[in-house]
């Protein structure tokens, strides 16, 4: 129930508000065999300069009355890649539609609206992710593209897209 959400390409954040950490994924097709390199990264107990999970924890459990533990890394650690090994044997067996849903359920870009290239740039609304994992945008008038992470930065602040 603590509010955690995705930002394209690989942030984790609390709400819109706070990163708490990051995913970097890395991939190799060698013959016929493709090779994939996951990192994650988390701020579990870390309260300075902005939040930690476990502050969040605290902050649940004041607001609902409820007594969840903190996190320790290695638990949160073991409860990542068990739930990523699920999402690896149902993306084999379904491809990228088996896992999208769950994973704009957690997006923080659901039905945002951005400017692309510049403060003055086109308004664009943010619709989805296409099937290399790029973030799709749809212009009126010109249609969706997909708006590539290597070449492109999304500034939540300034509620752009702008080129790195």
């Amino acid at each position: 129930d603590i509010d955690l959400r995705v930002k394209w390409p690989n942030d984790i954040y609390y709400s819109d508000l706070m990163k708490l950490g990051g995913v970097l994924v890395t991939s190799t097709l060698i013959e016929t065999t493709f090779h994939i390199l996951i990192g994650f990264g988390f701020n579990v107990n870390n309260s300075n300069p902005t939040i930690c999970i476990n502050d969040l924890i605290t902050k649940f459990n004041k607001e609902e009355g409820k007594k969840l533990k903190p996190l320790t890394a290695d638990c949160l650690i073991a409860r990542t890649v068990t739930v990523l090994e699920r999402l690896i044997d149902i993306f084999q067996e379904k491809g990228p539609n088996g896992v999208l849903p769950r994973y704009y359920k957690y997006w923080i870009h659901s039905g945002k609206q951005v400017r692309l290239h510049s403060e003055e740039g086109p308004i664009v609304w943010i619709v989805g992710i296409d099937d290399y994992g790029f973030l799709q945008v749809h212009e009126e008038g010109k249609g969706v593209e997909s708006v590539h992470p290597d070449g492109n930065s999304f500034d939540m602040l300034k509620n752009l897209i702008i080129p790195k």
